[in-house]
């Protein structure tokens, strides 16, 4: 049985390029890059490179860019450090009503702490209104925290407008754009952003690995302590082979982003307009026009609480892919997503979705597999409404 991954958005498959550019550091160059003998700046020589590379695509400084673990830790690096370092000059953070739970932990966690949270409302495509930021920003607020694009529907925020906003009003500006780095253009400074979480697995670069911007002379508290490294932001022994598959990753990203876009979209348009034309009780979630070029969530009325059925059956039949956020699944079961809840569907339909995201190692062949499959999952599924295939 032919396997195919739609399911890029969770995580993708390492180009080998990439491989081969991390393979060195594993069993040759595998000083620690805080030593001082030769491995040690031999790795710390090739680290800095990475830095600036990454740096570089994002308008960025290198000394502005500290390597972590993960997206997941860079987000609680942002929120916690900077609420932290400003509790003088107030308690107020903002987050979008729709954010991955890296950043809807760590906000829940600063309330118990005594911060005040606000959730921002989005529209029904999954958009923040700059006017309602700036109604939401009072005396006090001292961190917004809005991702660029949306992990579930793929919905692509105006970060430009909300970041004007926020530079007007005096308030740090953070965005978790995991999901758009590497597939549409992120430049710290047209943005006006302070804070960017990003990483490597989902751009094809390795897992474990990812890294916060924060601009020069942002009042950040360190989070994790030790021996002081990445200009004493971040405490660890960096991860030389990851670092360099992470900037090799990022550089293919930026250098093919164009055509890739348009490869992908076209993908996913003939996804979109075969389901919406062929089966009557198919929607798409999110912004048709706003949206990640590889990101398709699709809802099925009357489906809805097969979600996770539908998708097994796929995986069934080789076809891989979502009912939403990977990380929101750890916990065992199925629950409401908070995203559909958030664009004003209702409890019936905010509890699944499928969601197919498309990636660079995927052809138009798989796109007809996988149309041809889902018409027959589809088929033997007994809608709730009395609509049929």
């Amino acid at each position: 049985m032919q396997k195919i991954y739609l399911d890029n958005s969770a995580s993708t498959r390492v180009d080998p390029r990439v491989v081969e550019a991390m393979r060195p550091y594993f069993a040759e160059l595998y000083g620690n890059a805080s030593s001082l003998h030769s491995f040690g700046r031999e790795a710390k020589a090739v680290m800095d490179a990475a830095r600036a590379s990454l740096a570089a695509n994002i308008g960025a400084k290198p000394q502005e860019v500290v390597f972590t673990s993960s997206g997941t830790e860079s987000n609680n690096f942002a929120l916690k450090g900077v609420a932290f370092a400003n509790r003088g000059k107030g308690n107020h953070i903002i987050v979008s009503a729709i954010e991955h739970d890296s950043v809807l932990g760590p906000a829940q966690w600063l309330q118990g702490q005594g911060f005040d949270v606000s959730y921002l409302a989005v529209n029904e495509d999954g958009l923040v209104s700059a006017a309602a930021l700036d109604q939401e920003i009072r005396k006090g607020t001292i961190l917004v925290s809005v991702m660029h694009a949306n992990n579930e529907i793929g919905t692509i925020q105006s970060i430009d407008e909300l970041g004007k906003v926020c530079r007007d009003r005096g308030v740090y500006f953070h965005t978790d754009a995991c999901q758009s780095f590497g597939k549409v253009p992120v430049d710290v400074h047209a943005q006006s952003l302070d804070l960017v979480t990003i990483n490597a697995h989902k751009i094809y670069g390795p897992k474990g690995i990812g890294a916060l911007f924060i601009r020069d002379g942002i009042a950040i508290m360190p989070w994790q302590h030790g021996g002081g490294h990445e200009m004493g932001l971040r405490s660890a022994t960096e991860n030389i082979p990851a670092i360099v598959g992470f900037a090799k990753a990022a550089a293919l990203c930026v250098e093919e982003m164009d055509a890739e876009d348009a490869r992908t979209v076209a993908l996913r348009e003939k996804i979109i307009d075969a389901v919406l034309d062929t089966v009557p009780y198919a929607y798409l979630n999110g912004s048709r026009q706003q949206r990640l070029a590889n990101n398709i969530s699709l809802g099925f009325s009357g489906l809805e609480g097969d979600a996770i059925r539908l998708l097994l059956e796929l995986d069934e039949l080789g076809i891989a892919v979502s009912s939403g956020s990977a990380c929101s699944s750890n916990g065992g079961g199925h629950k409401t997503s908070h995203v559909l809840a958030a664009i004003g569907l209702d409890a019936v339909r905010a509890r699944g979705a499928l969601r197919v995201s498309l990636g660079r190692f995927n052809t138009a062949q798989d796109v007809d597999i996988f149309l041809e499959k889902l018409s027959e999952v589809l088929r033997s599924l007994k809608p709730l409404t009395s609509v049929l295939i």
